[in-house]
C-alpha cells in the first residue's frame, strides 16, 4: 500500500515540479522556441494556424523524449527490484525518491539548487545526440518539428535530469514512463504559449512567494514519503 501511494505522490510531485520550473523551461528551452518561430518566413510566423502545429509537433516530440527517458530509467529501477525481490533494494528506492523529492522542493523554493550540478552529467550524451537534430534544419513543417523535439528532449537540464534520476525509484517501466510524462505535461504551458499569455505565466511562476510555497509544499510530500519509507 505504502509503495503504491509513493507512486501516485510522485506524480503530483513531478508535475508541481514542471509546472512552477517553468521559468528554468523557459530558459532552457525559451530559446529553442524562439529560434524555431523566428527561421520561418514571415507569412507562416504571423499566422497561429501555420505556426501552432509546429510547436505542438515539437513540444509532443520533447515530451516523447521525455517520456522514453523515464519509461528506460524505470527499468533500471525494475531490474534492481527484481533481484530477488529484496525488501531492502525497495527500501532504498523508497528513501531515494523521498530525498530526490525533498531536493527538488528546495530548488523550487530557491533554497538550495544543487539539482542543478546533474546538467554536467549529460554533457557527454548530448555531444552524440546533438548532431542527429541537424538532420531537421530548418523547422519547416511539423513532420520536422516533431522529431527535432525529441532529440532536444535529451539537451541537459539539471531539472529535466534531476526527475529522470528521480523515476529510477518508479518500480516499473510504465510508472517511469508515466512520472517523466507527468512532468513533461505540466512544462507545456510555459513553452506553448506565446506573447502575452506566456509572460503572465511566466510572471506568476516567477513570483517569490508562488515559488516558495509550492517549494515547500514539495518538500513536505518529500517528508511524508521519507515518514512512510520508515
Amino acid at each position: 500500500m505504502a509503495w503504491d501511494w509513493l507512486n501516485h505522490s510522485s506524480y503530483l510531485a513531478a508535475f508541481l515540479v514542471g509546472l512552477l520550473g517553468g521559468v528554468h523551461c523557459l530558459g532552457m528551452c525559451g530559446g529553442i522556441v524562439s529560434a524555431l518561430t523566428f527561421s520561418l518566413p514571415a507569412a507562416q510566423r504571423n499566422h497561429p494556424a501555420t505556426l501552432f502545429p509546429i510547436l505542438l509537433a515539437y513540444n509532443t516530440g520533447r515530451i516523447g523524449g521525455y517520456t522514453l527517458a523515464g519509461a528506460l530509467a524505470g527499468g533500471i529501477g525494475a531490474a534492481f527490484l527484481s533481484l530477488g525481490g529484496l525488501d531492502s533494494v525497495r527500501h532504498g528506492l523508497q528513501v531515494f525518491a523521498a530525498l530526490f523529492t525533498i531536493a527538488l522542493g528546495l530548488y523550487l523554493a530557491g533554497i538550495w539548487a544543487g539539482v542543478a550540478q546533474v546538467e554536467n552529467a549529460g554533457r557527454t550524451l548530448w555531444r552524440h545526440i546533438e548532431p542527429l537534430g541537424r538532420r531537421f534544419m530548418p523547422v519547416n513543417s511539423p513532420a520536422k518539428a516533431l522529431p527535432l523535439g525529441f532529440v532536444w528532449g535529451w539537451l541537459p537540464c539539471g531539472l529535466v535530469y534531476s526527475v529522470l534520476i528521480w523515476t529510477l525509484s518508479a518500480g516499473s517501466v510504465a510508472k517511469g514512463a508515466l512520472l517523466m510524462l507527468a512532468f513533461g505535461l505540466a512544462t507545456l504551458p510555459n513553452l506553448l504559449l506565446m506573447g502575452a499569455a506566456a509572460a503572465k505565466l511566466a510572471k506568476f511562476t516567477r513570483n517569490q512567494t508562488v515559488k516558495r510555497v509550492a517549494g515547500l509544499l514539495v518538500v513536505g510530500l518529500g517528508l511524508l514519503l521519507l515518514w512512510q519509507a520508515f
